[in-house]
């Protein structure tokens, strides 16, 4: 997969800890410096996602539009 490219995993609708493990499972397959977008409406998301990303020091940013929680990862080297 490209580098440039962006992944998306829609996990609207998914409760905890769906939208987590669906971001986890994704970036194992995505090559370093990879960037993926994770939507989630799960309130507990706002937790879970950031939590994993420093665990295993994947850059992220929230973004939170409307009842959407907007994640942008890039995946650590």
């Amino acid at each position: 997969m490209k580098t440039d490219a962006t992944t998306l995993i829609d996990a609207r609708g998914l409760k905890c800890p769906l939208p987590v493990l669906k971001v986890e499972k994704l970036l194992a397959q995505l090559p370093a410096g990879a960037e993926l977008v994770a939507l989630a409406t799960d309130p507990m998301a706002k937790v879970d996602i950031p939590f994993f990303c420093q665990r295993h020091g994947h850059p992220c940013t929230l973004a939170v539009e409307g009842e959407v929680l907007r994640f942008t990862i890039r995946k650590n080297g």
